[in-house]
């Protein structure tokens, strides 16, 4: 049987007194690699230490998901690697750990994580309020590295850019805070540019700002100092003598002159040059990358939990009940709403579940039996759902269903078998959910120029 209370060792040379639960101390990495695996790590070192130690760490098979706390100040890596700080009383480990162990229990259908993207999920959904960092770092080509991504990739050595943006395009990761926006050589990719001014004629380096002046006369223009002689002001091409600026000469926007082929101009342009591959672009064809935190989004958390393999989403119960992805369902009920403005038939109704009180009854219940009571509840859909009904399941909380050939007598039939399946769940106290339903059948209540988006919106308020 598993013990009830977390093994614990502490990583570091302080003095730090912990109370609320037994720790082991250890002074370095390698005598904590020699004891067997803790269940949880407390870094009491500095923010600088802390951050290599934690990097190892996580490269590290026996402690890549592990709790690991950092006890005293924290720098970047620690806040893309770590769990935060420990709780005061060191006595709260022990439920928080229970949660992180039954959570790891439940990710993919008890399936250890393998491959390197459900490494990377599995690490967040271990971590409700867990995201994938980015940290600036000069010596990085890009000017930033995402340390989680580096510590799983293992042999693997993927791009962590452009699997970031794959992971968001598939709906798994959702973009956070915006930290920055890089400008990069088009040619190979790198953030590291030098920004010169150069002549635009002849794109040269020798380039100098130099007063020049402009003969009325004949129209000359020519650096200041040719104009210049006996303390004079002479036209060095029509000798004429320049007295009174605004009527004789002025001076020229040209202020740049370039000493390679003699031009002047007003503005130097400016070239962007690579100081890895040499090449050099103008600034406006440079591509532009935006620099982000990612965590994990509604369907990441619902692949996580129902199984990272597309076989296992499509399995049992949620298989049975014909589900779609968000953007085929979206595209169905688009094309819906086309058949039924253009020729008023035949109807067709939308309805929406609402798993109401999900964070009390996981609190209450506990995640195991809070998740097998929504799926206790999606098999009871199945008494409601027929085999022409198509759904789709957006979050763990809110499930679609669209019924065709279905009025609005139809849709009241449906909403009446699935309350009393909900009063059965009630009567049997295994929880708080509760179900909440919003209704639409077409054509009697399409709104003008609606669509699906819109349509989902307004009932998804009617949801709450």
């Amino acid at each position: 049987m598993p013990s009830p209370l977390p093994r614990v060792a502490v990583l570091g040379v302080s003095s730090t007194r912990f109370s609320g639960i037994e720790v082991e101390r250890h002074l370095d990495i390698a005598t904590l690699n020699e004891a067997p695996a803790y269940d949880v790590l407390l870094l009491d070192l500095p923010g600088a230490r802390a951050g290599e130690a934690l990097r190892g760490l996580r490269m590290d098979r026996r402690y890549r998901f592990s709790l690991i706390y950092c006890c005293q100040d924290s720098d970047a890596w620690c806040v893309a690697l770590g769990d935060g700080a420990p709780p005061p009383d060191l006595g709260a480990l022990a439920p928080l750990w229970r949660l992180w162990r039954e959570r790891f229990g439940l990710f993919d259908r008890g399936v250890a994580p393998e491959r390197f993207e459900s490494r990377v999920l599995a690490w967040l959904w271990l971590r409700p309020h867990g995201a994938v960092h980015a940290v600036r770092d000069a010596g990085a080509a890009q000017h930033y590295r995402y340390p989680l991504l580096e510590a799983l990739a293992d042999d693997e050595s993927p791009n962590s850019f452009a699997w970031l943006q794959l992971m968001t395009q598939q709906g798994w990761l959702e973009e956070g805070e915006l930290l920055d926006r890089l400008r990069l050589c088009i040619s190979c990719g790198s953030g590291r540019l030098n920004y010169v001014d150069v002549c635009p004629e002849c794109q040269t380096l020798e380039i100098a700002r130099q007063p020049s002046l402009h003969c009325f006369t004949c129209g000359h223009v020519a650096p200041q100092e040719h104009f210049l002689k006996d303390g004079l002001l002479l036209c060095p091409n029509c000798l004429s003598r320049l007295r009174h600026i605004g009527s004789d000469y002025d001076r020229p926007l040209e202020n740049y002159r370039c000493r390679g082929c003699q031009a002047f101009f007003v503005d130097a342009e400016v070239e962007a040059r690579c100081l890895d591959c040499g090449h050099a672009h103008a600034p406006d064809k440079l591509r532009v990358r935006e620099v982000r935190h990612f965590r994990l989004a509604e369907a990441g958390r619902l692949r996580c939990r129902q199984g990272y393999a597309t076989a296992a989403v499509e399995a049992e119960s949620f298989g049975q009940l014909a589900l779609l992805s968000q953007s085929a369902f979206h595209e169905l009920l688009n094309w819906q709403l086309q058949l039924v403005r253009r020729y008023k038939q035949p109807a067709f109704s939308l309805l929406g579940l609402r798993f109401v009180n999900m964070a009390a009854t996981l609190s209450a219940l506990g995640e195991l039996r809070g998740h097998a009571l929504v799926d206790s509840l999606v098999e009871r859909l199945q008494e409601a759902v027929r085999d022409t009904d198509r759904c789709c399941r957006v979050s763990e909380e809110i499930l679609w269903i669209l019924m065709p050939h279905t009025d609005a007598a139809g849709l009241a039939v449906v909403r009446q078998r699935l309350a009393q399946g909900a009063e059965r769940l009630a009567s049997e106290q295994i929880g708080k959910l509760q179900l909440r339903l919003a209704g639409f059948t077409a054509p009697a209540d399409l709104l003008e120029q609606e669509d699906a988006a819109l349509l989902l919106a307004r009932l998804n308020g009617e949801l709450g």
